[in-house]
Order: structure tokens, then C-alpha cells, then sequence
């Protein structure tokens, strides 16, 4: 093979001007394609090692600007109380692993050994997470339930996230003690992040959700009652569209999207138009701080 250097491709250039003829144009050299930074959050949510079914549902989460509104910060020590797969994981881990920071992963108590489904979901997440150190370092496991001990060392987080969340623990008349954890693991001046399903205000509060909606009054009173601080509020994940009236609860709407009750067989004939127009939940965005 013979190379050209860069003086012999132009004189020869300049050979064919001066026959008349003009050289072959040069493709021009194809584009690198930058990876993802997951030291910045742009860079996190971007990574390409995220789940092609969770990026689709960024233009309903707002990773970036829910993780914005909640403070997080390079290096910060952060508590996901049940991560379930994984969805806000994927992005935490390795933006916390990039800047030197922390992430507890707080999963579902297991208290009953013959509860396959949540050992199933619990062992997947930490096949996954514990399998790839240099992307998203090391979590620490623990576990929040009726019985659970702490999530993290008292006084040493900077963010708790309780995503999606509270309205199974309603259900499991456990929520007092996720905001009474969440208050303890904490520093002062630490942040409570909350994200959950939201039930049009002025009805008689439903204490156990059972159609998978929180009003938001009630959610804040939780959070006072056990010593927060209400810091803010943002309709980042609001959606007008939902009505909050559907045969199956939150559940009917995307990404479970339901079609029969609990317990029952799925409906391949239920019209699911409506539902994936409205696209997933009206939801609120809170900020609370434990008070320095």
C-alpha cells in the first residue's frame, strides 16, 4: 500500500487544475459521536446504557428538571427508597459514581419469604447495578418496610426520593414511617424529594389510595407531621389530561396500562385510545427540608 502525503495529494491536485481537470472531492471525515457525560445530568439522562423503554418516558418524568427542582448536586449522598427496576437509578448511579457522590438503594422489605415477585425484582436490580462498578459505583442495599431498620446512617444524606411511591405505602399503612425514615437519614438542611400521583383536591381523602392517587394536601401533612418543612412546589410533572377517573385507577393509564381488574386476566378487547392520549399521570413535585 502506498500512502500519500499531505504535499503529494495537493500537487497532484494541482496537476489536474492545470490539465483542465478538477480532482475528485474528499469525502469529508464522518462526525465522532461524543458519549454521554454522566458527570453532568444532561450527560446521565443522555447515557446510552439506559433502557430504550425508560428513555421513551422522559417527556413525562423531566429527570432533569425534577432533580434540578430537588437540589441535587455533585458528590451528594442520595437515598431512592424503593427503586423497584431501576428507572431513576440508571441516571442517579451514574452521575453520583462520575462526581464522587452516594446512592442508597433502599428496596421493598421482604416479609414474607414466599413473595417470589418482589425477591424476583429485587435480585434483577442488583444483578444489574452491582454488575457495572466503573458506571455506577458502588450502591449500598438496603431495605425500608414495616420492620426495616434505617435506610442510610443517620444524618448523612442530602437527598431522599420518594418517587412514585407513597401511594403504595398508603396502601401498606406504612407512609408515617417512610417520612419518619426519610427525616432521620437526613442531614439538616437535607432535602425530601416526592413525586406522586395526584388526586384532585377537596374530596374526603382516601387514606389507603386505593385508585393510586395522593391528594397533595395529605402529602404535605405527612411531611410536617414528622418534621419537615414544606420548601416548594413545581408543576414540572403536571398533566391537564388526566381526569383521574379511570376503570382501573392510575394503573389504566401508561406505562402499566391496565385493562381488568387486579387479579384478573387482561382484556384484549378494552379501547385503549383514550388512555394513551392522556399519556401517564397528573402528578405533584414537592420539595421539603429538615430544618437545620
Amino acid at each position: 500500500m502506498i500512502l500519500l502525503s499531505r504535499r503529494m495529494v495537493l500537487a497532484s491536485a494541482a496537476a489536474l487544475a492545470a490539465c483542465g481537470q478538477k480532482p475528485e472531492p474528499q469525502a469529508a471525515p464522518a462526525p465522532k459521536t461524543k458519549a454521554a457525560d454522566p458527570a453532568t445530568l444532561e450527560g446521565a439522562v443522555a447515557g446510552a446504557w439506559r433502557l430504550p423503554a425508560d428513555r421513551a418516558r422522559d417527556p413525562f418524568r423531566h429527570p432533569v428538571e425534577s432533580l434540578r427542582f430537588w437540589g441535587l448536586k455533585p458528590g451528594a449522598t442520595v437515598v431512592e427508597f424503593w427503586p423497584g427496576a431501576g428507572w431513576y437509578t440508571d441516571i442517579l448511579a451514574p452521575y453520583l459514581a462520575a462526581t464522587g457522590g452516594k446512592l442508597y438503594a433502599a428496596q421493598q422489605q421482604i416479609t414474607d419469604p414466599a413473595d417470589t415477585a418482589t425477591r424476583t425484582v429485587f435480585d434483577a436490580y442488583a444483578r444489574r447495578f452491582s454488575g457495572n462498578p466503573k458506571l455506577y459505583g458502588k450502591i449500598e442495599f438496603t431495605s425500608f418496610g414495616p420492620t426495616s431498620g434505617p435506610v442510610a446512617p443517620a444524618g448523612s444524606a442530602d437527598l431522599v426520593l420518594f418517587l412514585r411511591n407513597l401511594h403504595n405505602w398508603m396502601a401498606a399503612g406504612i407512609a408515617e414511617k417512610a417520612f419518619r425514615d426519610a427525616f432521620l437519614a437526613l442531614k439538616p438542611g437535607g432535602v425530601l424529594g416526592v413525586e406522586e400521583h395526584r388526586a384532585n383536591p377537596g374530596g374526603v381523602p382516601d387514606l389507603l389510595a386505593s385508585n393510586g392517587y395522593v391528594e397533595q394536601a395529605y402529602a404535605m401533612k405527612l411531611a410536617e407531621e414528622a418534621g419537615f418543612r414544606l420548601a416548594g412546589e413545581s408543576e414540572i410533572n403536571a398533566n391537564p389530561k388526566d381526569t383521574k377517573d379511570h376503570p382501573f385507577g392510575v394503573w389504566t393509564l401508561p406505562p402499566v396500562r391496565r385493562t381488568s381488574a387486579f387479579g384478573q386476566p387482561a382484556d384484549p378487547g378494552f379501547d385503549r385510545a383514550k388512555y394513551e392520549a392522556i399519556g401517564e399521570s397528573d402528578r405533584m413535585t414537592l420539595k421539603f427540608v429538615k430544618p437545620a
